[in-house]
């Protein structure tokens, strides 16, 4: 069993960069690959990022590409999620999501676990 726990949200400018982290509970996190989520309202929600659970592979959503870079520290069992130049179509709700597996998926519903979501609002 994994607990996830986002943090970082908040209200930025566009331009503006956030860092969110999801902390895992756990000692064998290396084995979960995570991505990370979002959904903004009235909106479906929807693949961002992923990393492996080594941490050297990674994938993006084309929308996020080149701004955003997910990482990990598996000895503090957390990933994290750089967002530069944020613009406002990145407002959402951003959630983490972890899956028993060195590979990472960009769908959904393969993760198994989920944390509570952390609110990023990008105002122009």
């Amino acid at each position: 069993q994994v607990q996830l726990v986002e943090s970082g949200g908040g209200l930025v400018q566009a331009g503006g960069s956030l860092r969110l982290s999801c902390a895992a509970s756990g000692r064998t996190f290396r084995r979960y690959a995570v991505g990370w989520f979002r959904q903004a309202p009235g909106k479906e929600r929807e693949f961002v990022a992923a990393i492996s659970g080594g941490g050297g592979s990674t994938y993006y959503a084309d929308s996020v590409k080149g701004r955003f870079t997910a990482s990990r520290d598996n000895a503090r069992n957390t990933v994290y999620l750089q967002m530069n130049n944020l613009k406002p179509e990145d407002t959402a709700v951003y959630y983490c999501a972890a899956i028993q597996s060195l590979v990472f998926t960009t769908r959904e519903a393969q993760y198994e676990y989920w944390g509570q979501g952390t609110q990023v609002t990008v105002s122009a």
